[in-house]
């Protein structure tokens, strides 16, 4: 990829990046910095090609309410680390309410697909529920939350999660990827139209080098092809005038959870594109979000 490429790539994530961070209506200045101790930076989860996958601590200010929301830190399949301080201002009103945060980054395109984020995703989930008790969360009280991309996995994790496998030489794989709620905020819910080679693939993905995938694997990582009547209860919200994932993707698998009896809600925000703009939006994903959060991982 050439570096002109590289650079129109970036700016085009980076509004992206910014509204995420605005979701909360804040901004990441240092006087919102959070209280010490409160974050726990940088926790090893597994190991790849050499390489640490981490996730990000966030503990609330006040009383913890026992469950943990994973957040998908994911754009185009990107995943890049930043000074965990900056995601502070999006989780406040969660750790707020009284959940632990944790900013879960997965092996990042180009360099890693869509299948080895789905696979790093997973790890994180059994990872955080065979280390509950030392991060301090119920290990049946996990939810999962993302944007875009992030949203794509966090779909991923909801409707393939298993119980475990037995066998094999690593212990962590023998404990569940489910989880117990998911909110996916404008997801691509089937790749086959999306990848690269699919006949409906819109110019705007040959931005994204992970959606340079065979069609076979994109119906495997499709969140659409795998709904199940276990699924998680699901909260999916997306923007009427979205042109990079329109709002179908939404109303597509919001059909198969309510065929397959799954609990769920679809919200289409009128006027709001990609990046759910403006205020009352932001404001009204934050309130969603927990109200969805509160229902269905409860509170003690």
């Amino acid at each position: 990829m050439s570096c002109h490429r590289n650079w129109s790539l970036k700016t085009r994530l980076l509004p992206l990046l910014l509204l995420v961070l605005a979701l909360a209506g804040q901004t990441p200045l240092a006087a919102q910095q959070p209280a010490a101790g409160r974050i726990e930076p940088d926790v090893v989860y597994g190991h790849k090609d050499g390489l640490a996958m981490t996730l990000d601590v966030h503990r609330p200010t006040g009383e913890a309410n026992g469950a943990a929301i994973l957040f998908m830190v994911s754009g185009g399949w990107y995943s890049r680390w930043a000074p965990p301080e900056q995601a502070r201002p999006l989780f406040q009103p969660y750790l707020d309410a009284g959940y632990t945060m944790l900013a879960v980054r997965h092996g990042s395109s180009p360099k890693y697909t869509i299948p080895e984020a789905v696979a790093d995703v997973r790890r994180a989930v059994r990872y955080v529920r065979q280390n509950a008790e030392r991060l301090g969360v119920d290990a049946d009280r996990l939810g999962v939350m993302g944007m875009s991309a992030g949203g794509h996995l966090s779909l991923m994790l909801g409707t393939t999660g298993d119980d475990g496998q037995t066998g094999g030489n690593d212990p962590l794989q023998r404990a569940s990827s489910r989880v117990a709620a998911v909110v996916a905020l404008v997801p691509p819910t089937d790749l086959r139209v999306a990848v690269w080679e699919a006949p409906e693939s819109l110019p705007a993905y040959r931005n994204f080098p992970a959606l340079n995938l065979p069609l076979k694997e994109a119906e495997q990582y499709s969140p659409l092809v795998h709904v199940t009547p276990d699924d998680a209860p699901s909260l999916v919200i997306m923007g009427a005038k979205d042109e990079l994932v329109p709002p179908r993707h939404g109303e597509w698998i919001d059909e198969a959870f309510q065929k397959q009896g799954v609990a769920r809600k679809l919200i289409v925000m009128p006027g709001a594109g990609h990046g759910l703009e403006g205020p009352e939006n932001r404001a009204t994903v934050v309130r969603e979000t927990l109200a969805w959060f509160d229902q269905h991982l409860g509170r003690k």
